[in-house]
């Protein structure tokens, strides 16, 4: 019984973040327990369950007798959960590369052919091919951390993300420079030098957040 409770547990904290990534569920939303419980179409003991997680991870937060708010997506937030990114992936990059140069060849192939669809086609819809090739370096980095607490750092910190990009628009001409810089760092991890590869990092982080409108004055 109790593994059956477990099970239907985990099940509706993954279709909360499901919700979450899909933009159904948005930035500052307010939602009572009932209402949160019928869109991710789980029990109501589930989703408390569910919400208990969620909060832990700051993706919402818990209104005592009222309901939930989905994280805000200011200014400050945005950068904070940026940063964090991009802490974690420079070290992520630092160990992969003390281990040896990894191979890179599939994810410079997936860049490359994106870069050149955009470039060719700047009008296309390429958001969801581009925001699932983003994250497959980022992930790629991040799985360098070879750390369990680290790993699951990162793993809460995407989730954030994805409400903060789900908050804003998708910037079609985004793309190719974004697209360029991915393959400065993977140019920078081909070549093992792991200070050129943090610097690209780094200036991927500022450019993303000027994009965006929050990056700070240097």
């Amino acid at each position: 019984m109790k593994a059956t409770r477990e099970l239907q547990s985990n099940q509706a904290f993954e279709a909360l973040l499901a919700t979450l990534r899909s933009g159904r569920l948005r930035s500052s939303e307010f939602l009572t327990m009932p209402a949160l419980a019928e869109t991710i179409d789980f029990p109501l003991a589930a989703t408390r369950e569910a919400i208990k997680r969620a909060e832990e991870q700051s993706l919402l937060s818990v209104l005592p007798k009222r309901g939930v708010i989905i994280m805000e997506t200011g200014p400050e937030t945005t950068r904070a959960c940026m940063d964090m990114r991009a802490a974690l992936e420079k070290e992520g990059v630092r160990r992969l590369l003390g281990a040896g140069r990894p191979e890179m060849s599939e994810l410079r192939a997936t860049h490359e052919a994106l870069l050149a669809v955009a470039r060719r086609e700047p009008a296309a819809d390429l958001s969801r091919r581009a925001i699932a090739t983003d994250l497959s370096l980022h992930d790629f980095m991040a799985s360098g951390l070879d750390n369990p607490f680290l790993q699951q750092a990162y793993a809460a910190n995407r989730n954030r993300i994805s409400i903060i990009q789900n908050a804003r628009s998708f910037l079609a001409d985004r793309v190719v420079p974004a697209m360029q810089e991915h393959l400065e760092i993977i140019a920078a991890l081909e070549s093992g030098d792991a200070d050129v590869a943090v610097e690209r990092i780094e200036c991927h982080l500022q450019l993303t957040l000027r994009w965006w409108g929050v990056g700070t004055a240097a």
